[in-house]
């Protein structure tokens, strides 16, 4: 059958998404959300959230909604999804899914999409905010 593409293995697919990525460090994501030149969001599942705490000023939309959310000529996106040019810093709990993630936004054309090294985890490890369900009441 032509055209059928040949399987690549995840490790593989990882590595070339990310090929294409201009990811972010978790202090480099912190000082740009906080200069207003990104949006940081949470792609992580309820449970995780739950777990181990929200970043501060985050936008939560989880995986399954990504695409509708962010795409800012769709009917479902959120108020902040204004342009093709912004720029989305995505992260997850470790930094795997939230670079397919990235690469997805970016065949929407949201060119400047990307995500956070290490993820969720890698922040909290920084140093940098997190409140907990503790702290949120």
């Amino acid at each position: 059958m032509s055209g059928t593409r040949q399987p690549v293995g995840i490790d593989t697919l990882l590595e070339r998404v990310r090929a294409g990525l201009d990811r972010v460090e978790a202090e480099e994501a912190f000082a740009a959300v906080g200069r207003g030149e990104a949006l940081l969001v949470d792609t992580r599942y309820a449970a995780l959230r739950e777990r181990d705490g929200l970043i501060p000023g985050a936008l939560v939309i989880e995986r399954n909604e990504l695409e509708w959310r962010l795409d800012p000529t769709g009917s479902h996106r959120v108020a902040e999804a204004t342009s093709h040019d912004l720029r989305v810093v995505l992260f997850c709990d470790e930094g795997y899914a939230s670079s397919l993630a990235a690469e997805s936004l970016q065949r929407l054309g949201l060119h400047r999409a990307t995500d956070l090294i290490g993820g969720f985890q890698a922040w909290k490890s920084a140093g940098l905010p997190v409140t907990t369900a503790d702290t949120e009441n």
